[in-house]
């Protein structure tokens, strides 16, 4: 370590959803209550930490292509301390410890508290291990650190862990059982963002619909009334949430994002096959005629709420037949856009133990970009649809092929670009629609 730093540095690194990037902040919050602080430049740094994610195979690929460029880091500066965070550390934590000695911590997603003393630990030159599991564990006391460099979105989680057991997939393995959130915490932290200007605020959690506490006196706060409560903190805040699982939308859920102007007119429902045989196998819970229902319900309460969602080619014994009756659904619901993947095995998953990755790989190509192809066009006829229209677009930060731009989101989670005029990054705009690309709506400011 530098002696000529009064406070060592740490670089942080993310990988992977929205959950891990306020993980990542809440490590941020918590080294720095322990005299720590953060830099963005890894050069700078005596620590240096990945926070990673396990769901595809191609998350984790990228990060061991990262722990070769830390490695050679560390060959320069062997008192660097480098420590693996999150689901890849709880999913692999004995192949990291062992790999040339590179890793000096493996810390999984409920020990964030014991990275400090797993610190001290690491610079007297013990390896550093915690990937226990808790059940109780929300970091609910916690004020995250923002590391955003826009200062007008953040994100607060609401729950963490998951219940689904969806059959192909590690995070119930990799963040444990789900568990919500004191909501009074939610609040409290919703409204340090306000008081820091924010203007928009994603509540996440693996499954946000399935949000439920008890308070002492019995009474239970489930997510339409958690919704309804962050909302009504500030009109000015804009409210999103991610992600919904469809056999827990409840109509309650839209009734109350109809009733708040300031909850945003986009919901993120992954259906991940349109075959009910596949979804059976992938242990979803619900039917394409359920799924279906859940669309109708959305489009009858919020006729203006943009829908996408996540697909999975190539499942397991997946036919003809099944990818057909996806490509059907996307047409049916006509998705405003997607994230669409191959099919890629989890060890520890019950896929894993228990169906067979039977669809050849080509197979899975071709109809990963049937997949792609289709909603290429849905996205663009989606857009088309914006023409001529008029948004509030809440200005994120500069274009990034024009300077002389901003760019900013609808309410409908659409990407808007336009001039800038003489307003300020954090300002709402109304912006009119004049064309479109596949990707992203152009217009201009019509507040004047």
């Amino acid at each position: 370590m530098n002696s000529n730093d009064n406070s060592p540095l740490v670089f942080i690194e993310t990988y992977g959803c929205q959950m891990n990037i306020n993980d990542s902040e809440v490590v941020a919050s918590i080294l720095k209550a322990h005299g720590y602080e953060i830099t963005e430049n890894i050069e700078d740094a005596s620590v240096i930490l990945a926070n990673t994610c396990s769901i595809r195979e191609n998350a984790e690929t990228r990060v061991w292509g990262r722990i070769d460029v830390f490695r050679q880091i560390k060959k320069q500066k062997p008192w660097v301390i480098v420590g693996i965070l999150g689901c890849m550390a709880e999913r692999l934590k004995d192949t990291l410890l062992d790999n040339d000695k590179l890793v000096d911590l493996v810390v999984g997603p409920d020990a964030y508290r014991e990275l400090p003393v797993l610190l001290r630990a690491a610079e007297g030159g013990q390896k550093g291990i915690n990937v226990l599991l808790q059940r109780e564990e929300t970091y609910a006391d916690i004020s995250p650190v923002r590391l955003d460099k826009n200062g007008v979105s953040a994100f607060v989680s609401i729950t963490r862990g998951c219940n689904n057991m969806c059959s192909y997939c590690v995070v119930p393995y990799v963040r444990g059982a789900e568990r919500s959130r004191n909501p009074e915490t939610i609040l409290r932290e919703v409204q340090e963002l306000i008081d820091m200007n924010y203007k928009e605020v994603t509540l996440l959690g693996q499954n946000v619909n399935s949000y439920r506490w008890e308070s002492q006196e019995g009474k239970e706060i489930n997510f339409p009334l958690l919704l309804e409560m962050v909302a009504k903190l500030s009109p000015k805040m804009r409210v999103r949430f991610s992600t919904s699982h469809p056999k827990d939308l409840s109509n309650e859920v839209l009734y109350t994002m109809a009733m708040y102007e300031n909850i945003c007119n986009h919901i993120h429902l992954p259906v991940q096959a349109g075959s009910t045989r596949m979804l059976k196998l992938m242990n979803r819970g619900y039917t394409s005629d359920y799924y279906l229902g859940r669309i109708e319900a959305i489009r009858s309460i919020l006729p203006e709420c943009s829908i996408s969602t996540d697909l999975i080619a190539g499942f397991c014994t997946e036919t003809e037949l099944d990818q057909d009756l996806t490509l059907s659904l996307m047409k049916k619901v006509g998705f405003d856009f997607a994230f669409m993947f191959k099919y890629s095995e989890r060890p520890d998953t019950a896929a894993a133990r228990k169906l067979p990755d039977d669809v050849p790989e080509e197979v899975k190509s071709r109809r990963l970009t049937e997949i792609i192809d289709l909603q290429s066009q849905l996205s663009e006829e989606s857009k088309q649809k914006d023409i001529g229209k008029c948004f509030e677009v809440l200005i994120e930060g500069e274009s990034k092929k024009r300077s002389e731009e901003y760019f900013g989101r609808t309410s409908q989670n659409k990407v808007v670009v336009f001039p800038r005029k003489n307003f300020i990054i954090g300002d709402y705009v109304f912006v009119k629609i004049l064309k479109c690309t596949p990707a992203t709506l152009i217009g201009e400011i019509v507040n004047e």
